[in-house]
């Protein structure tokens, strides 16, 4: 898509995910004057109740992303677990922001951690892990204690499972439904900061 421009007042805001964070996007968004749209598969979605507009259907019915796109002004989407293929999907016909590449390395921890580390940035020594066989050795070179987290849709400690000494791995790689996985050192840390910044398309972080 083209270069996007500033938002007017009354322009619409597509919002892919209807959970607790696309509502508080919906509801700063009004704030602001802007209007949003939710697309969302889960017809419980919390922030369909903040909206005139709403999208109820799945993530690869096209036809829905097709016309949702048609009634928005640009996209964004309001946790990692959409899938890249429907922002991809979008990305031909809205500006989708942040990028549905950005998108796509976020959602597979391994994938996530290669980019960080190629950046120069520093993380917990990690492995990933395709098998319970292969967990037992991959904790020899890691160490304990240790976690084991789905490589995708973990989030809020779901999919994850603690490595200690005397762990039986079989149990731990039920414990995260057998899916394709990564392991992470624990780090010794006095604290912990989190650090949220805004890059607009001419480079200036705020």
């Amino acid at each position: 898509m083209s270069e996007t421009r500033p938002l007017s007042p009354g322009a619409v805001i597509g919002i892919l995910g209807g959970g607790q964070l696309g509502r508080m996007l919906a509801l700063a968004a009004a704030r602001l004057g802007l209007k949003a749209h939710i697309y969302s598969p889960d017809p419980q979605s919390c922030a369909f109740d903040v909206v005139r507009r709403f999208t109820l259907a799945e993530y690869g019915d096209e036809a829905a992303l097709d016309e949702f796109a048609r009634e928005v002004d640009i996209i964004t989407y309001e946790f990692e677990n959409v899938p890249a293929d429907a922002a991809m999907f979008l990305a031909s016909r809205r500006p989708v922001i942040p990028d549905p590449s950005v998108l796509a390395t976020t959602q597979d921890r391994v994938i996530e951690k290669d980019f960080i580390a190629g950046l120069g940035i520093a993380t917990a020594p990690f492995l990933r892990v395709d098998s319970a066989a292969e967990l037992s050795r991959v904790v020899e070179t890691i160490g304990r204690p240790a976690v084991l987290k789905t490589r995708r849709f973990g989030y809020d400690g779901k999919g994850q499972f603690t490595i200690r000494d005397g762990t039986d791995f079989e149990a731990a790689w039920r414990g995260i439904g057998g899916r394709p996985a990564i392991l992470e050192s624990f780090v010794d840390f006095e604290r912990e900061i989190s650090v949220v910044a805004a890059r607009e398309r001419g480079g200036r972080v705020e």
